[in-house]
């Protein structure tokens, strides 16, 4: 199967969705934390954070790790982590440690 063809901004759009659709789904999936996360895909919701900082500082926009993550997790982030983030088991580090290793 072809990939259609679509301009720019069509493309550009469509991948805006797909985002939201993706940090809409890590809101909404609090069980999953984020050493899971990175264990599995080498990368959690503070990357895209910090890559949703990055995007913006290249456009000129001024915008902090700390604001990034709320945008990302829909709240500030120390308040997600005592909502839902639990204490890493000794198996989830070492496997980490492993995987991450400089992270």
């Amino acid at each position: 199967m072809a990939v259609p063809e679509m301009d720019e901004k069509t493309r550009t759009e469509l991948e805006a969705a797909a985002f939201r659709t993706l940090v809409a789904h890590l809101r909404e999936r609090t069980d999953v934390q984020n050493i899971d996360l990175m264990n599995l895909a080498g990368f959690c919701r503070n990357c895209l954070g910090k890559w949703y900082r990055a995007a913006a500082e290249e456009k000129g926009l001024p915008l902090t790790d700390a604001d990034a993550r709320e945008l990302i997790y829909g709240m500030p982030y120390k308040q997600w982590q005592a909502l839902h983030q639990k204490e890493a088991t000794a198996e989830q580090k070492a496997k980490f440690a492993a995987s991450n290793p400089g992270h």
